[in-house]
């Protein structure tokens, strides 16, 4: 068990999306010494600017959630950048908090980091039963190389270091820009901005079909902090709900809570990206005692209801 209210934490990607919400957390319940710093101030590409990190805020406990990150189209369009700059700042910061004795080392992973055809629900031991769907295999395969510097270096040096596989994330303060976010933003956004522009329709890509799994913001904190404080061992973790929605379903969702009545036409040239995901959630429940619980339209209300009022 790791007490968290005593540790020097260090959060990478503090001032993003998940980790915003994850400093937060921490520092509301208790613990003192958390540390995020920004872009701005560390390079994570930079191995100088991270033993700078190290030097300056001597974590005890480091989270890796630093990422960068799109949907289809921003993954389509800068596949080296995001393998790359992924894979190097993974590397480094794995190497660094060995050689500088941290105690505990918690990576994010993500989804995409599964075969494009695993069976559903995506179970741990299926994650590396094949080759993730081609328009985000660089930025899934850059995440998965840290599973094996995580493994490898508890099986060399004895590092303590966990790797865990959120699904897709959602909440107040996502990435609303359309030219990288993920699914939920980009069909609020435009839901919201057809309506103010009194447009008759809105354009999505694909047909419709493919499946997605969505877990909420603060329980993807949740998850977090108890991995952090409770588990301990190689394998990995999924993090997720459990639930599974078609993208043609959830289209229609958000354009009723938004209150768009106009057509929703597909765009069929473009990629549905990965057929199905959903995720096995038992053992996040039985290693460390996490279940989300935050009803998929309540956490789509609030989501919505941020980003109106963020306008």
């Amino acid at each position: 068990m790791t007490n968290l209210q005593n540790k020097r934490v260090v959060v990478t990607g503090g001032s993003g999306f998940l980790g915003s919400h994850l400093v937060e957390r921490l520092k509301g319940s208790g613990c003192g010494n958390v540390f995020a710093p920004a872009h701005q101030e560390i390079d994570l590409t930079n191995n100088d600017a991270i033993e700078r990190l190290f030097a300056k805020y001597r974590p005890e406990v480091l989270i890796h959630g630093a990422a960068v990150v799109g949907g289809i189209g921003a993954n389509r369009a800068n596949p080296g950048r995001f393998f790359y700059e992924n894979a190097i700042m993974g590397i480094q910061l794995i190497e660094n908090a060995r050689r500088h004795n941290v105690e505990k080392t918690v990576v994010l992973g993500t989804i995409c980091a599964y075969p494009k055809f695993t069976p559903v629900p995506f179970h741990e031991e299926d994650l590396w039963n094949g080759y993730p769907e081609e328009t985000n295999a660089p930025y899934g395969l850059a995440k998965k190389m840290m599973l094996v510097q995580c493994q490898a270096y508890r099986e060399q040096y004895g590092m303590n270091a966990v790797f865990l596989l959120p699904v897709n994330l959602y909440g107040p303060r996502d990435n609303f820009d359309l030219q990288s976010s993920h699914v939920i933003p980009a069909l609020i956004r435009k839901c919201v901005e057809a309506m103010e522009a009194g447009r008759e329709e809105i354009v999505l890509w694909g047909d419709g079909s493919p499946t997605r799994e969505f877990l909420y913001v603060d329980d993807a904190v949740d998850g977090i902090v108890l991995a952090t404080e409770k588990y301990d061992k190689s394998e990995p973790v999924n993090l997720g709900s459990g639930m599974e929605i078609a993208i043609r379903d959830l289209a229609i969702m958000i354009a009723a809570m938004t209150g768009f009545k106009g057509n929703i036409v597909w765009d069929t040239n473009q990629p549905n990206g990965q057929p199905r995901r959903c995720l096995a959630v038992s053992k996040a429940e039985k290693e460390f005692g996490f279940k989300a619980a935050t009803p998929f339209e309540v956490g789509l209300r609030k989501t919505i209801d941020w980003y109106i009022a963020s306008k």
